[in-house]
């Protein structure tokens, strides 16, 4: 069944006449075709009794024709309402409630006469939970890429070296092995600024005898990866070193708790209770991870909140901390495949 059609099976349990969908990345998912159409109208209309509608900009119709998308395209310029070249009646129609604006459903109402809607993220996080073998192999590459890119950036660490200088490095010289894209804004930081978790990568100098975090990810073929490794120079102090080898502790038990079927508020918990345990809990403030694919932060969410259940083929992100101010700042991340009857960890650079 394709993409598609899974839609138009929601489209049946929900009563639905049609389904709207809005946001770049899902509209890629489903038909294949990527665009960044700014102000512009750029939408999927997937109906239930007849072939789906892209609506693009005109000047982007060549290259909607050249992608897998082989239903309907509807091209508008500037000065036309893409609307109007388009006319019907859908009395129940299923939205991105989270990315569709108030103007957009107004316009929605008014040129299909639209008298009740109904919330269609979930069921689209859902799909996208479970990977394909063609998702999976773009995130095994991300995931090396990223690899790469950390091997890049510890072999630069020298002493007085600045945090936005290493950045700017990692992210110059991995263009040379095919990246165009990062997956977020590269962290690097140093020592005690990596007690910030988000912290702002600057002029801060690497001195002797402390922790650089790496916090990076990189897009191959639209798929994300997402790590973070905390590399040791010289001899940090023993209570960094201490709150290094709990993280560590706390991933790799995690990690070796994934399989099919496992809830997965019980994997954050193997994790927070070691940190717990060690006196650290009050440094620990994230979650466990989240989901990873199109995007460096999906569903699901891995927390001690989450009652659902991992699945095979879903890629998770498994990065347990702690940050104590004053002293370091330790992240350990990697990119996590959940299979049938375990895992396989698609990032590998050492820890």
């Amino acid at each position: 069944m394709t993409k598609i059609e899974e839609i138009k099976t929601v489209l049946r349990q929900q009563n639905a006449d049609a389904a709207w969908i809005t946001t770049p990345l899902n509209i890629f998912y489903f038909t294949g075709y990527r665009s960044e159409p700014h102000e512009r109208l750029f939408a999927l209309l997937i109906r239930a009794n007849a072939e789906p509608v892209l609506f693009c900009p005109r000047m982007e119709i060549e290259e909607v024709k050249t992608s897998p998308f082989d239903g309907k395209i509807i091209g508008y310029s500037d000065t036309e309402n893409p609307f109007e070249m388009c006319p019907q009646i859908f009395s129940t129609m299923l939205i991105e409630s989270e990315h569709l604006t108030v103007k957009r459903q107004r316009e929605l109402s008014q040129a299909f006469n639209v008298k009740n809607y109904k919330d269609i993220d979930q069921s689209i996080k859902e799909l996208r939970n479970i990977k394909s073998q063609e998702e999976i192999a773009n995130i095994k590459k991300a995931a090396e890429l990223a690899d790469k890119c950390i091997e890049i950036g510890v072999a630069y660490l020298k002493e007085g070296v600045e945090e936005r200088e290493v950045v700017n490095h990692i992210e110059n010289e991995i263009k040379k092995y095919g990246v165009n894209e990062m997956s977020f804004d590269t962290m690097v930081l140093f020592g005690d600024h990596a007690a910030s978790p988000h912290g702002t990568p600057g002029n801060r100098k690497l001195q002797q005898n402390e922790y650089v975090l790496f916090d990076l990810g990189v897009i191959y073929n639209h798929y994300c990866s997402d790590m973070t490794r905390t590399i040791k120079y010289g001899n940090p102090s023993e209570e960094a070193q201490e709150i290094y080898h709990t993280v560590l502790n706390a991933e790799t038990s995690a990690i070796k708790a994934i399989k099919h079927g496992v809830t997965i508020k019980d994997i954050d918990k193997i994790a927070r209770d070691i940190i717990s345990k060690a006196g650290y809990g009050d440094y620990f403030p994230h979650r466990l991870g989240h989901g990873l694919g199109l995007e460096e932060h999906e569903y699901q969410d891995i927390s001690s909140v989450n009652n659902n259940s991992l699945e095979a083929g879903m890629v998770i992100t498994i990065e347990p901390g702690i940050y104590v101010p004053q002293v370091a700042g330790v992240r350990i991340e990697d990119d996590i495949l959940v299979t049938e009857d375990g895992y396989e960890v698609l990032t590998r650079y050492e820890k």
